[in-house]
């Protein structure tokens, strides 16, 4: 069975599919279905940051994201990450488990100060652009584990030495 091109109203063009289905002509096959990613199929090769691990699992690389990048990190238990922040991307974190903290700088009378944001459980995090900050697992006993999400579908991930602005490249583009 051949697809039948098939004129519409003024609101566009659409596109009767080999099962039947209409759909507006630009839609590539690959982006007219829901696409499942098992716990088991995420991806361990993105960019990491020591102390933690990213997995990779909404991403154009998985799905064919355009605008979109959702994974998970985990923490072990009393362990903190490298400082690092990334670039462009706003990231939304969901606290799955454990009781992660997340660190950045603030300043205070002009002051650089260490401001240490204690979460737990059903908890979301916001991090801007660029922002500098590090994850920490103080529970002795069990990792934290965290959903991720950003508005651009890599993972962008900017290793710092320092968590301060001084190594910090804003892109006057985004």
């Amino acid at each position: 069975m051949s697809v039948v091109h098939i004129p519409a109203d003024s609101s566009g063009d659409f596109t009767r599919t080999p099962s039947g289905v209409l759909v507006p002509d630009g839609i590539d096959a690959f982006h007219r279905r829901l696409h499942r990613i098992a716990s088991d199929g995420l991806i361990a090769q993105t960019t990491q940051t020591p102390g933690m691990k990213r997995l990779e699992a909404i991403s154009g690389k998985t799905v064919g994201a355009r605008n979109l990048w959702m994974g998970q990190t985990h923490v072990p238990a009393s362990t903190a990450s490298a400082n690092h922040h990334h670039g462009a991307s706003e990231t939304a974190i969901f606290v799955v488990s454990g009781r992660p903290v997340f660190v950045f700088l603030d300043v205070e009378g002009g002051e650089p100060v260490e401001r240490a944001v204690q979460t737990g459980p059903g908890d979301y995090i916001f991090v801007p652009p660029y922002v500098p900050h590090r994850e920490e697992n103080p529970d002795p006993q069990s990792e934290a584990v965290v959903v991720i999400a950003r508005t651009t579908q890599e993972a962008i991930v900017v290793n710092l030495d320092g968590l301060d602005w001084t190594q910090v490249t804003v892109d006057s583009r985004s």
